[in-house]
């Protein structure tokens, strides 16, 4: 530990040290300080947003490991995170995917920051011309570190086995029309407002191309000081009777 904490500045190591338990959830955090470069600031957010609950130990479904060659596969297993959290974005009750994909576009700062290092946005509804259609991406990137184009589908339901097909396909497209010799197989990734871990799993068993499966989250939690503060339903609906 002291030789890996002497990577980053003292007052990163005060904050994991203050905020973290766990000499291995530290150690982790100082790595990946040191790997990507964090800023105290930063450094504080993936820590209270759990990231490392989200992404070293969370339980993810891709069919990465079937479908793409080492070292490759594990890069992208150790990519993916499950949830996301976009806590930037204003929660509106009837949020449709268009919604949501507008949102993160206006803030692609913390959107990177979300997804992490190596990613690059290239656009959103990004066309692509198959034989005379349209079809439209909802977010396509590029990933620095594990050289490929990233295809990212939202839904703001429950997954369903049938959207598999159709970011399946689209990576195929992409594999045809973009993907040059040197740029590893392209990956998908399906947010979803939740999912059935069994059914996702089954989806992507038969599936060509390497897609993951992670729920996404608008906002955070309430903090525990705030919603202290708030009237609970109970108190609402006294109120009420007593007007």
């Amino acid at each position: 530990m002291q030789t890996v904490s002497a990577q980053i500045p003292w007052s990163h190591n005060v904050a994991i040290l203050d905020k973290v338990k766990g000499e291995k959830q530290r150690e982790w955090y100082i790595r990946k300080t040191a790997e990507n470069g964090w800023s105290h600031n930063v450094l504080i957010h993936q820590i209270e947003s759990g990231l490392y609950e989200r992404q070293a130990i969370a339980d993810k479904i891709s069919n990465f490991e079937s479908r793409l060659a080492s070292p490759q596969s594990e890069l992208a297993v150790q990519t993916m995170k499950d949830p996301y959290i976009f806590d930037f974005i204003p929660f509106k009750e009837d949020m449709v995917e268009r919604d949501i994909e507008q949102a993160l576009v206006q803030d692609v700062t913390k959107l990177l920051l979300e997804l992490g290092t190596g990613f690059a946005f290239l656009g959103n509804q990004y066309h692509l011309n198959v034989g005379g259609d349209d079809f439209y991406i909802d977010l396509l990137f590029y990933n620095l570190n594990l050289r490929c184009y990233v295809v990212i589908e939202l839904k703001t339901g429950e997954f369903k086995p049938e959207y598999a097909g159709q970011l399946n396909f689209y990576l195929a497209a992409v594999d045809g029309i973009l993907k040059k010799d040197n740029d590893n197989p392209s990956i998908g990734l399906l947010l979803c407002k939740s999912k059935n871990a069994l059914v996702a799993e089954y989806a992507l068993k038969d599936m060509s191309k390497p897609i993951g499966v992670s729920e996404y989250k608008v906002t955070s939690e309430l903090p525990e000081a705030l919603s202290k503060q708030l009237p609970s339903v109970e108190d609402i609906q006294k109120h009420i009777k007593r007007d």
